[in-house]
């Protein structure tokens, strides 16, 4: 992790645009393009992404991923999860193969993608993060392990005003940390949509919760842990990276620390025992 700045690849992807019409047709046709080069038409893999109001940072993260230095052979598939600002038009515009979804949340989003892909693995990735070249290789490397069913990554944040880069990364290294106890035993509750992968066969047979609750992605982690393992992906070069923007709705960086800690700390006890069978589709997040 970089503690006092963000890392220098991430430039390319940092357009200065904050609407659609403000893109060049050339940036389009330039993303699209190294798409086309990677399109395969039996991928292994399938990266799926969920998209809400996301005209220009889908754009980021499309096109970062459009340049992953690998040898797997993939798909990109996006999900427009009622959009009503020109998420479609991006889209649209870079030739990638999309869905719409008019049930709004992020669990039905994400079943239709699962449902419409064609690969034998799932990535699925967030519509306002940037991923390394090195994303789907590491990610991969873990999940074709023997036994596992599902996979995870860590990320970090993106500074920006008010949140500096080096109190983002105090707050990085106490997330990882209490990532590592979660994993002991319940490792569901690491599995975010930012960096997660899993075998598409087992989770077509368990399906992500449709209606609107947040944690659809350690729900499905959580089913499909009767068919596997659920493997910890921590090398630094597969690290998703992500705005600030989730820490803002807390007021201050410190303020959403604290709120942070407290939930942590009021929970600490829990993460050593495994959490008790249940219906995840019909679970608040209270339970």
């Amino acid at each position: 992790m970089n503690i006092f700045s963000k890392p220098i690849w991430i430039d390319e992807y940092e357009f200065p645009y904050d609407r659609f019409e403000e893109v060049p047709d050339a940036l389009f046709e330039k993303v699209s393009k190294r798409l086309d080069s990677k399109k395969s038409g039996t991928p292994l893999v399938s990266v799926v992404i969920i998209a809400w109001n996301e005209e220009v940072n889908i754009l980021r993260a499309i096109s970062s991923i459009s340049n992953m230095q690998t040898q797997t052979s993939f798909e990109v598939i996006v999900v427009n999860n009622n959009s009503n600002d020109r998420t479609q038009d991006t889209l649209d515009k870079l030739g990638v193969t999309s869905f719409f979804q008019p049930i709004q949340g992020w669990g039905p989003a994400r079943q239709l993608g699962l449902e419409k892909a064609t690969g034998q693995y799932i990535l699925i990735a967030d519509a306002d993060c940037i991923y390394p070249p090195n994303w789907m290789n590491r990610m991969m490397r873990s999940l074709q392990k023997p036994g596992v069913v599902c996979v995870y990554g860590r990320y970090s944040f993106i500074p920006e005003s008010g949140f500096p880069r080096w109190k983002l990364f105090l707050l990085e290294c106490m997330k990882d940390v209490i990532a590592e106890v979660r994993h002991i035993k319940r490792p569901y509750l690491n599995a975010y949509g930012i960096s997660m992968g899993y075998i598409r066969e087992y989770a077509l047979k368990e399906g992500y919760v449709m209606h609107k609750i947040r944690g659809e992605d350690g729900r499905l982690c959580f089913d499909l842990m009767k068919y596997g393992k659920v493997k910890q992906v921590k090398s630094s070069d597969a690290r998703a990276w992500t705005s600030t923007r989730t820490l803002q709705k807390d007021g201050s960086f410190f303020q959403g620390l604290k709120m942070r800690v407290s939930k942590e700390v009021g929970r600490l006890f829990t993460m050593f025992t495994i959490q008790k069978a249940h219906d995840t589709k019909t679970s608040t997040n209270d339970e």
